[in-house]
């Protein structure tokens, strides 16, 4: 059927729908001449928008008021379909809203392709951005869900003064809304290196000799070198800010007391603190043979894995201080005393993202 290409204005169609109404779509348009389907979508219009119809093509007797009217209707039309939208966007997701942001991104995720993850992110009070990062991340729901609750347990456990053990921060949790028993959170904190400091004189009355990761004090306070890669000595600082700590782990080298390898972070995990750090310090100074490694017999230095990395290369000699002993330690308390004094003001906390940059350019400038 050839396409009719005339034009008709708005008085011709009211009246073409009007007769319609009278006699039927049908005969109306063999009436008037016309295709019935053009017939049927005049009156659709009309349906619509009555009196403002037919704005388009042909409408030449439709004065200003009228047209602004049309216009205001149909905004008021798309902004109900786009309340409407974050309706049902919000009441899809609110099972999940209560259960954090990790159970909110999976909610995103695997709902992208039904609504669009700018508009999810916006009604759920998520930012872009950081969705998006997360979406990046290799790692698993599950191994995501991990690391949450892990930075969860260690900003209790220090914004109770390190005096929380493993009962309190469950309990603290729970009361929290988080499903988990006393024995995983005191998995987790072995993992992080986090002990109650009312459990810590207990410990300290223990025979740690016994484990294969804890190694006697070698270098005995033996702190001057005369070649590089004699001795490293490696510690783990905690750093406050205004909104939780950071720990900074260091490697120096006892020739000349440079700082060869660290790594700022946000926990305690091995793969937070003493990995990173050791493979800075590798790449900025070759180990020699008979290299003395040095630290204390905290969780990060004292387990498989970092033991591992370090009989990797065969000729390493462990050291660890001893129990008590503060001195054995000195040169990388003496280090964080003199660094913290430099950058931490005690007049006002810092956030996190402003101390990092202090301690990044810190660093950098003595490269």
């Amino acid at each position: 059927m050839k396409k009719d290409c005339r034009v008709y204005d708005r008085n011709f169609k009211e009246k073409a729908v009007l007769l319609g109404y009278e006699i039927g779509l049908t005969k109306g348009a063999r009436k008037l001449g016309i295709n019935p389907p053009l017939m049927t979508r005049w009156r659709q219009e009309f349906v619509e928008f009555g009196t403002t119809s037919f704005c388009g093509r042909g409408n030449w007797r439709l004065n200003p008021k009228q047209t602004e009217f049309s216009k205001l209707k149909r905004k008021l039309k798309n902004e109900l379909k786009e309340l409407e939208l974050k309706l049902e966007i919000f009441k899809n997701a609110s099972k999940y809203t209560s259960e954090g942001k990790l159970t909110i991104y999976d909610f995103i995720k695997n709902h992208s392709e039904k609504y669009t993850i700018t508009k999810m992110c916006k009604v759920l009070g998520t930012d872009k951005t950081t969705f998006d990062k997360w979406k990046s991340q290799a790692i698993s729901p599950r191994q995501r869900r991990v690391n949450l609750l892990q930075k969860e347990i260690t900003s209790i456990f220090y914004e109770y003064k390190e005096l929380y053990g493993g009962a309190k921060i469950a309990a603290e949790l729970q009361s929290r809304g988080v499903k988990i028993k006393t024995g995983q959170v005191c998995v987790h904190m072995r993992k992080l290196g986090l002990v109650s400091k009312i459990r810590r004189n207990y410990r300290l009355k223990t025979n740690s000799l016994n484990s294969p990761y804890k190694f006697p004090n070698i270098l005995n306070q033996q702190f001057t070198f005369e070649e590089p890669s004699k001795a490293w000595i490696s510690d783990i600082a905690r750093i406050q800010t205004s909104n939780g700590f950071l720990f900074l782990t260091i490697i120096m080298d006892l020739y000349d007391r440079k700082i060869i390898g660290w790594n700022l972070s946000n926990g305690l995990t091995i793969n937070e603190t003493t990995m990173p750090a050791w493979e800075m310090a590798v790449k900025n100074r070759q180990p020699e043979k008979g290299l003395i490694f040095h630290s204390d017999r905290g969780i990060q230095y004292a387990n498989k894995i970092f033991s591992h990395k370090l009989d990797h290369y065969k000729f390493i000699r462990r050291s660890m201080s001893r129990i008590g002993n503060h001195s054995d330690n000195a040169v990388s308390e003496s280090f964080f005393k003199s660094f913290k004094s430099e950058l931490v003001n005690l007049n006002m906390l810092l956030t996190r993202k402003q101390m990092q940059e202090k301690i990044i350019e810190y660093f950098e400038n003595r490269q």
